[in-house]
């Protein structure tokens, strides 16, 4: 493959069936359609770990959170781990990143030549709170929820920073005689739940199909997302006219977010980028939006677990869809392959393979990985996703088992009620799994670990007495803390 310029776009929280290429019906992401037109689409991509911190940490260092040991969002990525770009600023790459990063602080050396206007955690700490998980304390998400709406917000306004940023980038470096990658990170559709009124007003409530498992009578009861519920304050369901808003609100901030895209992009042809360049789009994780009775990211259901991955430009097979498994850990690989860098000549594992031999190849069997150790969760739980099955391990609960060929919605948890056939398979997965980690000792480390980061910092009162934000504000934005709601209020 010949080395070629890389546009890598990421998003924050875009569910991976929120695109009309993915076949939605109602959500409009032109811009997006017309990169999987002139590209590769893959179905089946997922998030290593369904929130923000660890999985970014997870993709620039391309190890997996238990690796790495980034278990939630008080444990932001600081440098010390090599990434691909401080593999390509090695060999004397420009790798510059415009927008969000959600690492610990731009005086680190997160591996990027230059950081243009980066949002990183508050105060170079997160959220270490997030690493309290024996249900004394919990989170009132419902005032966000209920206020969703039409409106302005801070993070449209970044990521319209974040494309003017871009567009000045790619003039700067349109005639660079080497190529470059550019890591453009959108902080949409992440809340608040506040979309432009103009793209709002293309979702009529009344057109808009309600998520699976929405209705509190089909919640699936198992004790994990029981245990989220509670803890994000959703126990008690929510009307469903306020559902339809909400979705229609996040429909309408994905198509905002396309509208940034295409921009870019109409810039990109407007310098005659495209013949040299080729685009990464993805995110970081997707948005259950009301589905199964959670909002937010957080499991491994496919509403928050499957993310968008598409690929266009130089040697990219164009109109095709890829269903063979990935993962952002296979980001590492792939980019330095995009620009012609070799890899680093060290011995730490990097499970990931890159992906443009996978798009141009045939269908294969493949099996990746996702961990989750992170705020609204009392243990570990772990998933291993085939092309067939999705099978999801949970530390001191019952193990889950779909068919998503037969079941893509996963209304059939068939681990509830397992015959000869479902038994042979959840054994086979869960020795898979062993093989991978031990799932117990790894829950105990991440523990273990957030107790320790907790008392780093203070302790329990004083990690509790700092308060909590909903989402980490944009630059120059002062965070808003709000006070935990004790377990029994």
């Amino acid at each position: 493959m010949k080395p070629a310029n890389l546009l890598f776009i990421i998003s924050d929280q875009h569910q991976a069936a929120a695109m009309g290429c993915a076949g939605h019906p109602l959500v409009q992401t032109p811009n997006l359609d017309r990169i999987a037109e002139g590209g590769t689409r893959f179905s089946n991509a997922y998030t290593n770990c369904a929130i923000c911190v660890p999985v970014r940490a997870a993709l620039a260092t391309g190890q997996y959170v238990h690796q790495i040991g980034k278990w939630d969002n008080g444990f932001p990525y600081d440098g010390s781990v090599p990434s691909w770009g401080h593999r390509l600023k090695e060999e004397g790459y420009i790798v510059d990143s415009i927008g969000k990063l959600h690492f610990r602080s731009a005086d680190d050396d997160n591996g990027f030549t230059r950081e243009i206007e980066p949002l990183h955690v508050v105060d170079g700490i997160g959220d270490p709170a997030s690493g309290i998980r024996d249900g004394s304390i919990r989170r009132d998400w419902r005032p966000a929820i209920e206020e969703a709406g039409p409106a302005d917000s801070t993070y449209q306004q970044y990521d319209i920073r974040n494309r003017e940023n871009a567009i000045k980038w790619l003039r700067a470096h349109a005639d660079d005689d080497k190529p470059w990658v550019l890591f453009l990170s959108f902080v949409t559709p992440h809340p608040p739940w506040f979309s432009p009124p103009d793209t709002y007003d293309q979702y009529p409530h009344d057109s808009i199909a309600m998520p699976a498992q929405w209705r509190e009578s089909d919640w699936p009861r198992h004790p994990a997302y029981e245990y989220m519920r509670r803890f994000f304050s959703s126990e008690q369901p929510f009307p469903e006219a306020m559902i339809r808003r909400l979705n229609a609100v996040y429909y309408g901030i994905c198509t905002f977010l396309d509208q940034q895209i295409g921009q870019v992009l109409a810039e990109m042809d407007a310098l005659n980028l495209r013949d040299s360049t080729r685009i990464v789009y993805t995110s970081d994780h997707g948005e259950h939006i009301g589905a199964r009775g959670i909002y937010g990211k957080f499991t491994m259901y496919e509403e928050a677990s499957n993310i968008p991955f598409i690929m266009s430009g130089p040697d990219v097979p164009p109109g095709k869809v890829v269903d063979t498994p990935i993962s952002l850990i296979d980001c590492y690989p792939t980019i330095l392959d995009a620009v012609g860098c070799p890899p680093p000549d060290d011995s730490v594992r990097k499970p990931g393979n890159s992906l443009w031999d996978i798009a141009s190849g045939d269908e294969q069997e493949r099996t990746v990985f996702s961990e989750y150790h992170a705020i609204g969760s009392r243990n570990a739980y772990y998933m291993l996703r085939d092309r067939r099955y999705k099978y999801i391990y949970h530390v001191a609960a019952p193990a889950q088992l779909f068919d998503l060929t037969a079941d893509p919605c996963e209304l059939n948890d068939l681990a509830m009620d397992p015959d000869a056939r479902t038994r042979q398979l959840l054994a086979g997965y869960e020795a898979q799994l062993r093989e991978i980690l031990d799932p117990e000792a790894v829950d105990r480390r991440a523990k273990a670990d957030q107790a320790a980061r907790i008392e780093s910092l203070g302790g329990r009162e004083a990690v509790v007495a700092r308060g909590v934000f909903t989402n980490s504000p944009a630059p120059g934005e002062t965070p808003k803390f709000r006070r935990f709601v004790k377990a029994g209020d």
